[in-house]
Formats: C-alpha cells, structure tokens, sequence
C-alpha cells in the first residue's frame, strides 16, 4: 500500500473538474510508456518459522536499518518508526515498504523494459537474502500465509493501518486477512489518452480472472489446505463490498476519467493525512470533505494529494490512478514476478495484441465475467466462460502477449526479447497445472501433510 510523506501544502480542491484532471495527467505518448512492477512477501524466522514482529533484533525494523546501513537507502518515519525506505537520488523512483502484518513490498521504480524490472527485482532479493541470511531470516512467495493465523499476525506501527483494523469489520469479513495475510504481485501501466484507458482498462478488468488463474499460488491456511487455489483471490470478496470488484460501469457507454472519478467519490474514506498524522475519518463521504463538511475536519476541504490519498484506497480488479494497476496475481516466486509485467505488457502496450484480447473478450457479458472472477479463485484453469475454459483462453492471450512482446522487441544482451519471461506461464497451460496445483500435490504426497516443508520449498 502507499507510504504517505509530509509535503508542501497545496491549494484547495475548487471543483470535480480538477479530480478528473488529475486523472488525465497520467496520458502519455507511448514512447514515455513505463513498467512499475511491486510484490509483496512474508518473512519469516528461519529456526520457528514464525512471522516477523515490528521491534526486536530479527523483527522487521531490523530488516529495514540493515538495508539502510548496508545498501544506502534512505528511510521514510512516521513518528519514531522506520515504516519505509527510499532510493536516495534516484530520479526514477521505488520504494520498499510494509504491509500490514509486516509483509515486506517492493514498489519498484517505472522502467523501460521487463529486462530491467527483473535485474531490479533480483537486485532486491539479493539485498534482502544477504541480511535475511545474518540475521535468521527467510522470505516466502505465496499469496496466503500458509501456517499462522491471524492472532499471531503483528500489525505495523502505521497509521493508516490501525484505522483500516478498525474499520474492516464493518464492512467484511475477511478484510483483515486480507491486511495481514495476504501477498500479491501487482504490474502498473501507462496510457496514451483516455480512449486508450478506457480499452486498456476493459480488456485488462476482463482478462484480470485469468490472470488470477495463472499466478494461483495460495491454497493453504493454518497448515491445511483450504479447498482454493486462490485464497488471496476469494478474500477480495469479502472485503468491503464498496471498494471492490469487477466495476461493471467500465464497459458502459460513456466511460471515462469524469466516470471513474463518481466512482472513487461513492468510496467511503478511510483518512486524511494532516501534519503526520492519520485522522479517522472511516465511512465518510469525499463528496462531504469536497463541500468542507467533513465532521473531523470542519470547514477544511482537501487537496490534490487527499485525492491521491483516496485514490489509492479503492480497491478493484484493476485500479485507475495516473496509471492502471493490474491487482488479479498471487504473490510467488522470482520468475512469476518478472512474467507478470510480462504478461500485461504483451497485452496491453502492443495495439495488434490490445485489439486481439479485445475480440476475444468483447462479446462477454457482465454476468459472465462476474461468475467468471466468483469461481477462478476455486477452479483456477478450470473454469469456464462462453463455453470455453480459462485455460484454453489463457493459452491464446499468452500467446497473443508473445506476439506483443515480439512486436516490442526490447533485447536484453543476450539479444533474447522480453517473451522469454512468459516460459513458465507457457508450462502451467501445458501441464493445466498451476503452482498451487504443485503445492497441493506435494503437501498431499512427500510432505506427508506437514506444512512446514512450504518455508523451504517457497522461500526466495
């Protein structure tokens, strides 16, 4: 989730036209066309293989004064407490921060090609592998925590996140594994304008169960199995009715920044940031704050960057701020997190391989694609829309995404061009086995049920 600094005050928000112009900010000529790839990840201590606590000489603060020492990042506060790192001097930008129950996410910087995103992503992992090493540390790719409950989760000493506690019981009855259990890989992308939004946004919201699909990798909870492939996937839909989903408006005539931005209106809030501090404002309405009758804050009304605070705190299958955010993979291993940006980059940055996803998605109906994304988290590849499964259509957008990414032909030194991260996609279509179908397999055979053996075998 995103790490809130303190920043120069900016004038008040006069009127919706400035949300809906802070939307259209993010349209660029498709040579500026970036990749920003983040995932998440559990750590956890190498001898009891318990999670991670905040404080203590193995605890997550440690982690994050290790990078800071050792590689030179520089560290973001709230109060006393370390909560996130910064690339000191570095135009591009990315962030390592935390999670809720101390999952440790990389938010990498926008960059040109996949290539660099993986060097990027292996550059992290061999920060953190070395310190995890010193101290008793390892780091597990899996969407859901496999063993502990959420008793045993800690919560880190962020703002935002004790108001969030608070407020998701109200609304959902998962929303707190989600917080604190949860891990997910998550690529954003660019547009060019706002009609290439709205299609980047339609086939992307479409193909988001597919991808859900391919990227299955959590089918355990508190040792057993828990009868999903994707548990991370099936928590979304029982978080908060009012900030999740398939956005269904998105297919509609008419849509557009101005339609988006209604929407993010109707999601309650959770906060606003004043003087580095979180206010709670859970349940109340931004249209309310616009009007400056915001009952914690009386008379004030927000800025542009309490609007990108709200921003962030909708949650759909596919989220629009400057930028889309594809938020349908589990949280795995290195190779899925280089095929991710991948996958989508294939389909989304390729005008040839866009209008093919969109024939083979346009003729699907709001109906189908909700029971579509209701039953994915479940059947996976086995699903079924338009009388076709997941997997045979999985198998000709990767195959439509090859073909985008050819058609990109960024190299890397080896002059091997960027399809090559989607090998392992290629095999789970092939096998009609995901890597929670694999863990499945081996928690019932070799592991002899004994979950323990997943800290090995899915640690980075």
């Amino acid at each position: 989730m995103s790490t809130r600094e303190d920043g120069p005050a900016s004038p008040p928000i006069e009127s919706r036209d400035e949300l809906v112009a802070y939307l259209e900010a993010g349209c660029k000529p498709p040579a500026d066309w970036r990749i920003g790839t983040e995932h998440e990840k559990f750590g956890f201590r190498t001898d009891d293989l318990k999670p991670l606590t905040y404080e203590g000489p193995r605890g997550v603060r440690a982690v994050l004064n290790e990078m800071v020492d050792r590689f030179g990042w520089a560290p973001i506060m709230e109060g006393d407490n370390v909560i996130a790192l910064k690339q000191p001097n570095c135009p591009l930008g990315g962030n390592v921060s935390l999670e809720p129950g101390g999952q440790l996410e990389l938010s990498g910087a926008p960059l040109s090609t996949v290539h660099e995103t993986c060097k990027e992503v292996n550059g992290h992992l061999v920060q953190v592998q070395e310190i995890g090493q010193d101290l008793g540390i390892g780091f597990l790719g899996l969407g859901f925590s496999p063993k502990w409950t959420l008793a045993e989760m800690p919560t880190m000493p962020k703002g935002r996140y004790a108001i969030m506690k608070r407020y998701m019981p109200e609304v959902g009855g998962l929303g707190l594994d989600m917080m604190h259990r949860s891990c997910t890989i998550q690529v954003n992308l660019d547009f060019a304008s706002e009609a290439d939004m709205v299609k980047k946004f339609r086939v992307s919201l479409a193909l988001q169960p597919i991808a859900t699909a391919l990227f299955a990798n959590s089918p355990f909870i508190e040792g057993e199995l828990n009868g999903y492939i994707s548990y991370r996937s099936e928590l979304w839909r029982d978080t908060d009715p009012h900030r999740t989903g398939m956005l269904p408006f998105v297919f509609d005539e008419g849509m557009g920044f101005e339609r988006y931005v209604d929407y993010v209106l109707d999601v309650p809030m959770y906060f606003v940031y004043r003087k580095g501090h979180y206010v709670d404002v859970a349940g109340k309405s931004f249209r309310d704050f616009l009007n400056g009758r915001l009952e914690a804050l009386p008379g004030e009304r927000p800025d542009i960057t309490d609007w990108s605070d709200h921003l962030s705190t909708a949650f759909p299958e596919v989220r629009l701020k400057r930028f889309l955010e594809m938020r349908g993979a589990d949280g795995g291993p290195w190779k899925r997190v280089c095929a991710l940006p991948s996958f989508w980059v294939g389909v989304l940055y390729d005008a040839t391989a866009l209008d093919a996803c969109w024939d083979l998605v346009k003729g699907w109906t709001a109906d189908e694609r909700q029971d579509l994304r209701d039953v994915v988290p479940r059947l996976g590849l086995d699903a079924e829309i338009g009388g076709r499964s997941v997997r045979d259509i999985a198998a000709d957008v990767l195959q439509i995404a090859k073909s985008g990414l050819a058609a990109r032909d960024r190299r890397d030194g080896l002059g091997v061009d960027e399809g090559q991260y989607l090998i392992s996609l290629e095999q789970v279509v092939e096998r009609g086995k995901t890597s929670a179908g694999d863990l499945i397999e081996r928690f019932r055979g070799p592991w002899q049920g004994d979950i323990d053996n997943v800290f090995q075998e899915g640690a980075f």
